[in-house]
Order: structure tokens, then sequence, then C-alpha cells
């Protein structure tokens, strides 16, 4: 189906509007004062984050070794004896297993104090890592376009362009949570420290095992070396974005280049992030483990980094600007936005499934903290990322519409946030873990300042890629719906 009539193709500049700037600012605003209420109303004198209480609802039925917490005030994490044979510390107990209808045989947690600095650090590591996975994921979307010849989106391209650029910004901000809290956060960092060999008071099997893997070094220099790569590859499709901007028209010798270096970071990409899950994400429950785990976080972020653009190209629109962005665009955004939604159920789900099946308690342990003792927050994972958005976007008409399809996006965005806390905090604090003021702030903090980032870099280029040799096919696409 075609359109019957000439549509003219011109350039366009943003400026930022006063409105926007003002939105932005009283997010980051409004998030470092909540961020500070937060801080200053922690109890300092204890573990910074509410009591655990050890789950005694359920009769025994049989003895398990466990992992008490760390001398200094480390969280407790329970290993099987078949699996680990000592305890992780000094502090050597006996914990029971304890059988009910939703995991039978498990590992009982017990309180543990924390410096009540761990909250800040945990925050900053869900915050950066969030916003640092949805700045890659722009640059996925970017890149593959380029790899499958795709001509549709050529018109809404200046948008992850834009939103790749703040990668470097998010990913400073988990260095600094790994730099000063890495110890509190990962189990298995402050067991490093310790150097116990097999044979030692508090020998830990399981981490002395991983320790090739989970240790500081790779930590910190692997993820440095793979977000350097990627940037480099994401600035120099930039650059060539550039070029092809100012070169004559009908050169496509910019648009074959940028089609080889979105290739190089696709393969890479591809192979390698879910490394930045297993370090920074899974390890936070150092004795679980999961083979999709990585799969499971990119589905995440890929979706929500869609919702981000959406919400852009919307916001644009009604600001007057893209005009050569037409219905169908946003219908096909949300048609990849209703798909990743189903994507991101099926992996968090079948994760579940998987593990809840299998039925080996050195596995269950991740689903058990958070099934058993944050059951209103697993509900709710479940209705933000899957149940709201799927049952909306269903609908043509919710996809093509100006204001329920932006707010099911932020409502993804809020969602998809939500899943990285919670993949972090009970591991971290155990079953006392609460979202407060603290977790709003700085949410709040880093969309303010995301948003922000990108709308500015908007407006440091014209918005159409006057030169791309598919432009004519976005301005003229049609979805035939």
């Amino acid at each position: 189906m075609g359109h019957g009539h000439h549509i003219e193709i011109k350039q366009e500049t943003f400026s930022m509007p006063s409105k926007a700037k003002s939105f932005t600012m009283i997010l980051m605003i409004l998030g470092l004062v909540l961020t500070g209420i937060g801080i200053a109303t922690i109890d300092k004198t204890g573990a910074g984050h509410d009591a655990h209480q050890t789950n005694t609802e359920h009769s025994a039925t049989e003895s398990h070794e466990g992992h008490e917490a760390h001398e200094g005030g480390h969280e407790a994490h329970a290993e099987s004896e078949h699996e680990s044979g000592h305890s992780a510390d000094a502090a050597h107990e006996e914990h029971s297993n304890v059988d009910n209808e939703a995991f039978g045989p498990r590992i009982e947690y017990h309180a543990q104090e924390k410096p009540w600095t761990t909250k800040i650090w945990s925050n900053l590591l869900v915050a950066g890592y969030y916003f640092t996975m949805i700045s890659l994921c722009a640059l996925f979307w970017y890149a593959i376009q380029y790899a499958a010849n795709a001509g549709w989106s050529v018109t809404i391209k200046r948008v992850p362009e834009a939103m790749l650029t703040f990668i470097p910004i998010a990913f400073v901000v988990v260095l600094i949570a790994l730099i000063f809290g890495k110890d509190n956060i990962y189990h298995w960092a402050h067991y490093e420290h310790m150097g116990l060999k097999p044979g030692d008071t508090g020998y830990d099997k399981v981490l002395d095992g991983k320790s090739g893997f989970l240790n500081t070094k790779m930590l910190f220099i692997f993820p440095t070396v793979l977000i350097i790569w990627w940037y480099f590859l994401g600035n120099k499709l930039r650059s060539l974005s550039i070029q092809e901007d100012n070169g004559p028209k009908g050169d496509t010798s910019f648009f074959k280049k940028s089609i080889r270096f979105s290739a190089a970071f696709l393969v890479t990409f591809g192979f390698l992030i879910s490394i930045l899950a297993w370090l920074f994400m899974m390890s936070v429950d150092a004795h679980w483990y999961s083979t999709i785990f990585g799969v499971y976080n990119f589905a995440t972020h890929w979706v929500s980094s869609i919702a981000f653009i959406a919400v852009f190209v919307i916001y644009l629109k009604s600001q007057g600007h893209l005009g050569l962005v037409n219905k169908e665009h946003q219908h096909d955004l949300g048609k990849f936005m209703f798909a990743f939604t189903v994507f991101w159920a099926y992996i968090w789900l079948f994760q579940y499934l998987l593990i809840w099946y299998a039925h080996i308690p050195e596995e269950m342990m991740y689903y058990q903290i958070r099934y058993e003792n944050y059951k209103p927050f697993f509900l709710g994972n479940f209705i933000l990322n899957f149940a709201v958005p799927f049952l909306f976007l269903l609908m043509r008409s919710a996809k093509r519409s100006n204001w329920v399809f932006p707010a099911i996006a932020s409502v993804m965005i809020i969602g998809h946030y939500f899943d990285v806390w919670f993949m972090v905090m009970p591991g971290v604090f155990g079953p006392g873990a609460h979202i407060g003021l603290l977790d709003i702030g700085v949410f709040l903090f880093f969309l303010g300042l995301f948003v922000y980032w990108t709308l500015n870099q908007l407006q440091k280029r014209g918005l159409v890629a006057m030169n791309h040799p598919f432009l004519e096919e976005s301005v003229y696409h049609d979805t035939g719906v």
C-alpha cells in the first residue's frame, strides 16, 4: 500500500523547550531531595536496612550446612553440604532446610548487619547498570538497522543515536558503586580478601571454584574493556553518520562502512553482553547461576530501550518535529515493544519454571527468597512488565495513540528498572529490603539526567538523515494494515 501524494523532505532542527528543561531539572532536583531524605533516615547504627526475619513457618525436614554472614557485617549466603562442604566463614552454624508447597527443601536466611552506605552503593549499581544497558541497547538498535538493511527506521535514527552517547556517563556510575561498595554488595569479593585455602576454617569450595572468573580484576577490567570497545564502535557509527550528512547526495560509501562497523558491534555485543550480567548482577547471588540469565538481562533492557525510543519519538512529534514520521512508524515501534514484552516474559517465566521443576536446592535459592519473601514484588514485576503492556499493546489503536502508547512505554520503563532492582536488593540484603525514598530518588535523578542528556544531544544535529540511501523508503513507509 502506498501513499498517494508527494512528501517534501527537508531538514529539521530541534531546540529543547523550556518546559522540557524544567521537567528534567525538576526530576533531578526531586531525585536529589528524596535521595537526601532517604540517606538521612537510614538507620546508621544498624544494618542500614530492615531486620531480616528467619522464616520458621514450615516444619524442618533435613539438615544442610549454610553460609553465615562474614565478620564485619556481610550477608548470609546459604549452600548445601554436597556443594560447599564447609561454612563460608568462621561463624560456622547449622541451618535447617524446611519444606513448603512452593519450593520444597530450602535454606533459611538470617538477619545480617551491613554498613548503612551499602544501600547507597546498591542503588547506584542498579541505576548505573540500567542506564548503561539502555544506552548499549540503543546502540544495538542502531546497528541492527544497518546490518538488516532496514529502511523503515531511518526517520527515527537520530533518537537512538543520541541515546547511545550516555554510555560512558552511566558506566562511570557503575564503577563508583563498585569501587566503594563491592565488598558489601558481593559475597565473593569479601571472601576473595580472606585468601582461604582448602582445610581452612571458612573455606568455600563453590566460591573458590569460581574465583577464576569472580575476582576483582575481572570485575573491573573486563567490563571496562568491553564498554570502551563498544563505545568506540558507537562513536565510529555516529562519525560516519555525520560524514554521510555532509557528503554528496547519492554517496553510499559511508552507509556501507556503517554496515561493517555495525556487524563488528553486533557480533561482540551478542556474544559478550552476558558477561556484564554475570559479573554485575548474577554474582550478587554468588552460589547461584542460571544459563539464561544473560539473555534475560538483554531482554529486559532491550524492550526498555525501545520504550525510551518510542517516548522520545512521540515527544518530538508533539513538539512539531519529525514531520516525516507517521503513524506507521509508531505502529511498528509498538509491535516491537509487544513482541519483546512477550520475549521477556518467556525468558522470565521459563527461567523460574526450569528451576522450580528441577527442584535442586542450590538452584532454588535465588527464587526462594524472591518468591517467598517478596511475593508482592514478584507479582508486581509480572504485572508491570508483561500483563499491562501485553493487554494494551494487543490493540492497534493503543499503538497509534499519542497518549496511551507513551503511557504504556513509561510503565515499561519503570517496571524494568524495578526488575533490575529486584535482581540486586534481595541478594544483597536478604528478606528485609524494601523500596524507599532513596531508591525512588536515585531512579528519578538518573531518569531526569538521561532524558536531559538525550534531548541535549538531539539539539546538536539535524533530525533528518538527509543523505541516507533509504530515507525515501522510510518516508513512504506503510505497514499495510
